[in-house]
C-alpha cells in the first residue's frame, strides 16, 4: 500500500464532496484501516487533523462563492455544511478576517489548496518493534493540553517540572502518556504518571491491551520524539495494525524508554 496514494485519493474524494456530509468510515476504506488509525495517520502526516482540513478547504471555496456575489450567505452556509449563518459567520471571519457580509470585489481572502502528496516517497530504514500483552494499569499523575506542533517542545520542559515538583515525595515518573481526542478539532494532552497516589493527581486506568513495543536505549526527548514520528510516517503507514483508542505511553525505567501503541 502507498500511504501517500491513499492520502491523495482521501483529499481528492474530500474536494468531491465539500457540499455534501462526509462519512469517515469511507476515507478509512482508502487505507484499509479503522476510522480511528485513519485520523491518527492524516493528522501525524499532514499535519492538521482532517476535520480541520474539511473545514478550511470549505471555508476558502465559502469565500470564493461569496467573491463573486453568486449566492446568498445562508445558501453558502448550508452548502458547506452549517447550521445555520451565526456559525459559518464566524466560522468565516476566524479564517478570512473578515465577515462573510461585508465581501466585496475588492477583498482579500485566504485560499486553503488541497493538499496533494508525493507519493514517490519510499521508507526503506527498519525499525524494530515486539508485540506483548499488557494488563490493566491504575496510574496517577498531570498532565496538560498541547497540539501536535507544539508537544515536542512543551512536553520536555513539562516532565522536568514535574520532576522538580514530584519525584522527591512520590519516586520517579513512570509513564508519559499522550491523550488523542478527536473531534471537531482534534487536541492532545501530554501526561507524567506516577504509581503512587497524590492529592495534586488525576487516576489514569489504561485497560488491558495488546501494545506495539519499540525500545529506545534512552530516555532523551529527542530520541523518543524520534521514534514516535517514525512510528507514524514509516511504519504505520506500512503495516496492517489497527490503532486502538488508547493512550501512547512511554515507559521510563532502567534509562531506557518503551513507546507503546495500542492495537487490536
Amino acid at each position: 500500500m502507498n500511504i501517500y496514494k491513499c492520502l491523495n485519493d482521501i483529499t481528492k474524494y474530500i474536494d468531491d464532496n465539500l457540499e455534501e456530509e462526509i462519512d469517515y468510515n469511507v476515507l478509512a476504506r482508502f487505507m484499509g484501516v479503522n476510522v480511528y488509525t485513519m485520523q491518527r495517520l492524516f493528522t501525524m502526516i499532514a499535519g492538521l487533523s482532517i476535520s480541520e482540513y474539511i473545514r478550511k478547504r470549505r471555508l476558502s471555496n465559502a469565500g470564493y462563492d461569496l467573491y463573486e456575489n453568486k449566492e446568498k450567505i445562508m445558501d453558502i452556509a448550508i452548502k458547506y455544511q452549517y447550521d445555520n449563518a451565526t456559525s459559518f459567520s464566524r466560522a468565516f471571519e476566524k479564517f478570512h478576517g473578515i465577515k462573510p457580509s461585508l465581501v466585496t470585489k475588492e477583498t482579500k481572502l485566504k485560499n486553503f489548496p488541497r493538499i496533494v502528496f508525493n507519493e514517490d516517497i519510499i521508507a526503506t530504514t527498519e525499525l524494530d518493534y515486539e508485540i506483548i500483552e499488557l494488563d490493566e494499569l491504575k496510574l496517577y499523575g498531570i498532565g496538560f493540553e498541547t497540539s501536535n506542533e507544539k508537544i515536542g517542545q512543551e512536553a520536555p520542559i513539562f516532565f522536568q517540572k514535574v520532576i522538580k515538583k514530584y519525584v522527591p515525595e512520590f519516586g520517579p515518573v513512570k509513564y508519559g502518556m499522550i491523550t488523542y481526542e478527536i473531534g471537531h478539532e482534534e487536541s492532545q494532552k501530554y501526561y507524567c504518571l506516577f504509581d503512587k497516589p497524590g492529592k495534586d493527581f488525576e487516576q489514569i486506568t489504561i485497560p488491558k491491551s495488546k501494545w506495539l513495543r519499540f525500545r529506545i536505549n534512552s530516555e532523551n526527548p529527542k530520541e523518543i520524539q524520534d521514534i514516535s514520528h517514525r512510528f507514524y510516517n514509516e511504519f504505520l503507514p506500512s503495516c496492517k495494525y489497527n490503532l486502538k483508542e488508547i493512550p501512547e505511553l512511554e515507559y521510563y525505567h532502567d534509562d531506557i524508554t518503551d513507546f507503546l501503541v495500542a492495537i487490536y
